[in-house]
């Protein structure tokens, strides 16, 4: 795992590097990101050409992230986790539940951890003293300095390494023009970023030169196995006998893989479509979800686009086929959206309400989402995050979204017969059963519109 005491210390930079040094030497690798993050995990996509995953021990328990870790580790050379936040920062201030600590003691997976160094001398030791003997089993196993000098780094190095008796791989000196753009979810998406796989390869070679990348894969190797239980997911029906369209573009772009790969296990085959570029949805499809991502970016095309508008308000309100749409794809579901000034566009019309752009985070972070209905709630409580700066004239109310450690709960999501949608992004392994009920449902609407 790489670590860091903070966000903005380089783990993002540092971790794209290692995965392209990784993948130049010939090492089979996988990528995960710790926490809710969706965006970092397309970095690594971008670096890898295969789907990075998240490993998050609020949205399911240790078991359950072992396994999914384990089913996309299987075969590799090295796997590498991304953290998130600060080390021990967890889903609330005074916790570290959901942590990068709580994750890489939940798999026994050491750790690197990165000190940004700019401006630091001999106050680096109390500084990396706090975080190795906070807890006991920090699981601490590296230190690499960023943005600090080759002669300061050289200067530290046997002194970090005589008081903690700990490794210290290298170094990263500042390198301007090589880091990664933000806008207001995180960082500018892959796509966005000139040049990404020029940078990322320059990261990359510098990153040869000043880590010991062999000290890296050694302290890798010395993580314990992992012991898992067979899965229990089987499977709806026969796979591709449900056929689910999944908007993937530009504009609709967040995903957790996990959740598709769960709808794949279950029997579904993922159809893949443009709401931006294509004229219609996919045709013999039983499903569709629209995740989330930045449509604002986008509305002068995705409203000009009426053929799709026409099509998805047709097969979600007369023809009445499954779907769920979050938080982006949610707003794409309504009858205005704003862009961030304030200029209305026209989009689906499924959602009879406006999406209105805040200029400020609406809701942040994890929730536990329950039906509002008490008699089904314990059974159908599953886990979420969101993020976003729009609200909506009508955000439902067929759930209770609570925030965990807090007393602050709130009415969301609308829901009817087929139709799932609001600002929530679920992740399905924290209740399966919502993703097999999908896959039913779209399973019974094939079957419909063939008797039809």
């Amino acid at each position: 795992m790489i670590a860091a005491g903070s966000s903005g210390s380089g783990k993002t930079t540092i971790t794209c590097g290692l995965l392209k040094a990784f993948k130049n030497r010939g090492l089979k690798t996988v990528s995960f990101k710790c926490g809710p993050d969706y965006i970092d995990p397309m970095f690594h996509k971008t670096i890898l050409d295969t789907p990075s995953k998240n490993l998050d021990t609020f949205f399911t328990d240790e078991a359950t992230v072992c396994q999914l870790m384990s089913e996309t580790a299987y075969g590799s050379d090295i796997s590498v986790i991304e953290g998130v936040m600060g080390y021990y920062d967890g889903a609330g201030i005074k916790t570290y539940t959901a942590s990068s600590y709580e994750l890489a003691n939940a798999t026994g997976t050491p750790v690197i951890f990165i000190v940004n160094a700019r401006g630091m001398g001999i106050s680096i030791i109390p500084y990396i003293k706090g975080f190795l003997e906070y807890k006991k089993n920090s699981g601490i196993k590296g230190i690499i300095l960023n943005e600090t000098s080759e002669m300061v780094y050289n200067t530290l190095k046997p002194v970090i390494e005589k008081e903690f008796n700990i490794t210290v791989a290298g170094f990263l000196p500042k390198m301007p023009g090589c880091h990664f753009e933000s806008r207001h979810l995180g960082l500018v998406t892959p796509d966005g970023i000139t040049d990404i796989k020029e940078k990322i390869e320059n990261i990359s070679i510098k990153i040869e030169q000043c880590i010991d990348i062999d000290k890296i894969i050694s302290i890798a190797g010395t993580a314990p196995d992992i012991e898992i239980q067979p899965s229990p997911i089987t499977p709806v029906c026969s796979y591709g006998k449900v056929r689910i369209g999944i908007a993937m573009d530009e504009a609709f772009c967040f995903y957790y893989e996990d959740n598709l790969k769960l709808l794949e296990k279950l029997g579904a085959k993922l159809i893949y479509f443009s709401p931006l570029h294509d004229n219609t949805l996919p045709p013999d499809i039983n499903g569709c979800i629209l995740g989330g991502g930045y449509p604002e970016l986008y509305l002068d095309g995705l409203s000009s686009n009426t053929s799709m508008l026409k099509s998805i308000n047709h097969t979600f309100t007369t023809l009445q086929m499954p779907y769920i749409a979050e938080c982006g794809g949610f707003l794409y579901l309504h009858e205005n959206m704003e862009d961030t000034n304030h200029h209305n566009y026209k989009l689906a019309g499924v959602i009879h309400a406006d999406a209105i752009y805040k200029g400020h985070l609406q809701h942040f972070g994890y929730i536990n989402l329950s039906p509002a209905d008490n008699t089904t709630r314990k059974k159908h409580e599953i886990k979420a995050h969101e993020f976003h700066y729009y609200d909506s004239t009508d955000n439902g109310s067929c759930f209770i979204a609570q925030k965990p450690f807090r007393d602050t709960s709130w009415n969301c999501i609308h829901q009817n017969g087929q139709g799932f949608a609001g600002f929530p992004h679920l992740y399905f392994y924290s209740n399966p059963g919502y993703a097999r009920r999908f896959v039913q449902k779209c399973l019974d609407y094939s079957l419909l519109r063939k008797d039809s």
